[in-house]
């Protein structure tokens, strides 16, 4: 029988681990600021928590340690992402950002068949731009990070856009993206991330399908406990996958 046909019109991809190349850095980065604020914590501790928002990150560890209610909580949660920030910022700054394997070949295939490209993060803006500019895909994109026929993107959405900072996985970023591109049926909109959050948010979202790649910070067994509509060693294989079934 013969599979039918998606009829897409965006496709939203998470940034570190997806799109752009991530050696553990991020996790080194949390880990260092961790480690200089007074936080024991360790990586798979926060690798299970990537994708979400980064200062929300330090707030789930420094409540499981001392409690919410504790008075020195926002102090903690505040010193400890501010290091993170300082970490993070000066890591992108100096170091070479490349694009994952097959990330440039299918952002070219998606803008020939007319197919917006979202990218939304766990970071907040600040970083974001370092890195969008570093790889050259703020190009085209205006004040409000939204891009146009010669772009190599189409949208760019962090938390920080969104009401309360609240990143995945909540559906928000997802439906900012696909108000600012005037989509508004999520059946047309396909998720592909690296984490359990990128899929939640696109499960959220009620997103035609949600995919992650097994080669960014989670691999496929850990992948497979959530939901998801198909886990791809790479881009390069996802891309293969999707031209068998975009309509156009």
């Amino acid at each position: 029988m013969k599979k039918k046909n998606m009829k897409i019109r965006l496709v939203i991809f998470d940034m570190a681990g997806t799109t752009v190349k991530d050696k553990n850095e991020v996790t080194g980065c949390f880990l260092e600021a961790a480690s200089r604020t007074g936080l024991n914590t360790n990586k798979n501790e926060v690798d299970r928590l990537h994708g979400i928002p980064k200062k929300k990150v330090f707030q789930l560890l420094w409540e499981e340690r001392i409690g919410k209610g504790s008075n020195k909580f926002e102090t903690y949660v505040n010193k400890s992402f501010e290091t993170f920030k300082d970490i993070l910022e000066s890591h992108y700054l100096s170091t070479d950002i490349e694009p994952t394997e097959g990330c440039l070949e299918l952002f070219r295939s998606l803008k020939t068949k007319n197919i917006f490209i979202g990218l939304n993060t766990g970071f907040y803006r600040k970083v974001t731009n370092i890195i969008l500019k570093n790889l050259g895909w703020d190009l085209g994109l205006n004040d409000n990070y939204v891009g146009g026929s010669s772009s190599i993107i189409d949208v760019s959405v962090t938390p920080s856009e969104i009401y309360n900072n609240e990143g995945r996985p909540s559906p928000y970023m997802i439906q900012k993206a696909m108000y600012v591109l005037g989509i508004d049926d999520p059946k047309s909109v396909v998720v592909i991330g690296d984490t359990p959050s990128d899929l939640k948010s696109g499960v959220s979202a009620g997103c035609l399908k949600s995919f992650a790649v097994t080669n960014g910070t989670h691999s496929k067994e850990q992948l497979e406990a959530y939901k998801n509509d198909g886990l791809f060693s790479s881009l390069n294989e996802f891309s293969s996958y999707l031209n068998q079934f975009i309509d156009v």
